[in-house]
């Protein structure tokens, strides 16, 4: 079972709205790549899974920002670790119809 969720907003330094659109989906290409469980949302994307394997996923969205030309990345981290085990449906389950 997950014991983490993380939720990542990735701010890649662009110079236009579209160009940033195009790296943010790049991001999220990488975590789909990943093979973990996550939802995108509005402002952020939530990720469940083993917390040193979604911190590996961060890295790697990280650098692909770099390959893909911006000269740097702003993350905003939401971290919660729970070693006995959570899961988004667990979290937020009382809110779903």
């Amino acid at each position: 079972m997950a014991n983490a969720l993380v939720s990542i907003q990735i701010i890649p330094k662009t110079g236009t709205i579209e160009e940033t659109i195009k790296l943010v989906d790049a991001a999220i290409e990488v975590i789909d790549q990943s093979g973990v469980k996550y939802e995108v949302h509005p402002l952020e994307t939530t990720m469940e899974g083993e917390l040193s394997q979604l911190l590996g996923v961060i890295e790697k969205m990280n650098v692909r920002m770099i390959e893909l030309g911006t000269p740097n990345v702003i993350s905003q981290v939401k971290i919660l670790y729970q070693p006995d085990g959570i899961t988004m449906d667990r979290l937020t389950e009382k809110y779903r119809g």
